[in-house]
C-alpha cells in the first residue's frame, strides 16, 4: 500500500497529541462537535446580512447552500481515492475518535468547514475570519485526533473552498433577484431588517 505524502507530518503530529493529554478533551470534543459552531456561524452570517444590502443577503443564502453542495461532491471523490484512514496504515497511532470505516481522502469536516468560511467571508469579512480560523482548528483537530492525515484536511478545504465560490458564481445573480422579490413581499423579515 502506498504510504501517504504527509506520513511523517501525521506521525509528528501524533506524537505531539501523545506528549499532550491535557489536549485530548477539548481537541476532541472540537473534532466531534465543531460542526455546531459552523451551523451557528451561518446562522449569524444570514442575520447580519439582514441590516446589508440584497448581495449580501443572496451570499448568506448561498453559503448553506454551497456546504451541502461541497460536502456532496466530496463523497465520489471520497470513494475514488479511497485511501485508507492513517490507524489502518498505522494499527498503533493514537486515536482519539471512534474509528470509521470510511476512506479518508479528502476530509468531509474539512470540506464543511473550508465551504463554511468560504461562504462566510462573502458575506462578512469579520466574521469569515472568524469561520477561517475555526476552519484552520478543526482541520488541526482531525489530525489530532488520528483520524485523518494532514493532506486530507488540506485538500478538504481546499475543496470547500473552491465548491463555495462556484455556488456563488452561479448563484449569486438569480439568488440576488430573489432576495429583492422577497424584500417587497411578506417574507421581507426573513431577509431584511428594515422590511415592512
Amino acid at each position: 500500500m502506498t504510504p501517504d505524502p504527509s506520513d511523517d507530518l501525521f506521525s509528528r503530529i501524533n506524537d505531539f497529541a501523545r506528549a499532550t493529554p491535557w489536549l485530548h478533551w477539548p481537541v476532541t470534543e472540537w473534532a466531534k462537535y465543531g460542526i455546531v459552531v459552523f451551523a451557528a456561524l451561518l446562522v449569524v452570517g444570514w442575520w447580519i446580512a439582514r441590516s446589508r444590502d440584497a448581495r449580501t443577503m443572496a451570499a448568506a443564502l448561498i453559503a448553506p447552500i454551497s456546504t451541502v453542495v461541497a460536502v456532496a461532491v466530496n463523497q465520489p471523490i471520497i470513494k475514488a481515492f479511497d485511501h485508507p484512514r492513517p490507524y489502518v496504515l498505522h494499527p498503533a497511532a493514537l486515536v482519539l475518535v471512534t474509528k470509521s470505516a470510511d476512506p479518508s481522502f479528502p476530509s468531509d469536516h474539512a470540506t464543511m468547514a473550508g465551504a463554511v468560511a468560504a461562504g462566510l467571508l462573502l458575506v462578512s469579512w469579520r466574521l469569515g475570519l472568524v469561520a477561517v480560523a475555526c476552519a484552520f482548528v478543526m482541520a488541526c483537530a482531525r489530525v489530532y485526533v488520528g483520524a485523518h492525515y494532514p493532506v486530507d484536511v488540506v485538500a478538504g478545504l481546499a475543496l470547500g473552498a473552491l465548491v463555495a465560490l462556484g455556488c456563488w458564481l452561479l448563484l449569486r445573480v438569480p439568488v440576488t433577484r430573489l432576495v429583492e422579490s422577497l424584500r417587497a413581499g411578506r417574507l421581507g423579515p426573513l431577509v431584511s431588517d428594515a422590511a415592512v
